[in-house]
C-alpha cells in the first residue's frame, strides 16, 4: 500500500517561504505545525501497519489533521 505524504511541504509546496518563515517568527504557528507534523506521522504509521489502531481512532486522527491543515493554511495566507 502505498502512503500519500501530507507534510506541509508536499501540501503547499509554492508556499515553503512563508512556512519557514512562521514556523521562525510565530510561536502558534510553530505548535500547530509541530502538532500537525506529529498527528500526520502517527497517521502514516498506522496506514503502514508499523502501529495498531481502531478505524475510528485513524479517522479522529486524520479529521484532526484536516482541521490543523486549514488552520495552518489561513496563517499563511495571512502572512
Amino acid at each position: 500500500m502505498t502512503v500519500e505524504h501530507h507534510d506541509l511541504h508536499h501540501e503547499f509546496p509554492d508556499m515553503a517561504d512563508q512556512i519557514r518563515d512562521l514556523k521562525m517568527k510565530d510561536r502558534h504557528f510553530s505548535r500547530l505545525f509541530d502538532e500537525y507534523h506529529d498527528i500526520d506521522r502517527e497517521v502514516r504509521n498506522i496506514e503502514n501497519e508499523a502501529e495498531a489502531a481502531s478505524d475510528e481512532r485513524l479517522e479522529a486522527l486524520k479529521m484532526k489533521r484536516v482541521h490543523l491543515k486549514d488552520e495552518l493554511f489561513a496563517m499563511l495566507q495571512q502572512a
